[in-house]
């Protein structure tokens, strides 16, 4: 994007700035499709994206597949190292209260509606997940977690 209300760059981060800034233009980094009749999207950040096996996996298409399912308060999908196909598919998983989760029936829903190459590899329960002070999922330290 660019216009004259689109930042100039990051304070102190010429390195980082030269990056999102090339060309004039500002590179946000989201990801974005357009439907028939011309609506955007946004799909993702690039910078999540995952490669399995040479597919392209954006995580917030497996995340909104498993938080439909009722006993799941909220989820993370990273990509976490795998030697034979890269990066590996993970979700990362909090029940809700007074709930158990099973970890077969939450892939089996990502399988079905999604496709193989979605299907997390792993699903860990866990209590909480890690957020940024912006109060969203913190990927990149649970990322740093799972490396």
């Amino acid at each position: 994007m660019r216009g004259p209300l689109v930042m100039q760059g990051y304070l102190n981060k010429p390195e980082q700035t030269a990056e999102a800034t090339e060309h004039g233009w500002l590179h946000t980094g989201d990801v974005g499709r357009f439907d028939d009749e011309g609506y955007l999207y946004i799909v993702d950040r690039k910078k999540d994206m995952v490669v399995t096996g040479g597919f392209n996996v954006f995580p917030r298409e497996v995340e909104d597949v498993i938080s439909t399912h009722p006993s799941v308060a909220s989820v993370a999908v990273i990509g976490v190292p795998d030697e034979k196909w890269g990066e590996a598919v993970k979700a990362v998983v909090v029940p809700r209260a007074g709930t158990t989760v099973d970890v077969e029936e939450l892939r089996d829903l990502v399988r079905d509606r999604k496709g193989a190459v979605y299907t997390p590899k792993t699903v860990d329960l866990v209590e909480s997940i890690p957020v940024s002070p912006l109060g969203k999922p913190d990927k990149k330290a649970l990322r740093a977690q799972y490396a």
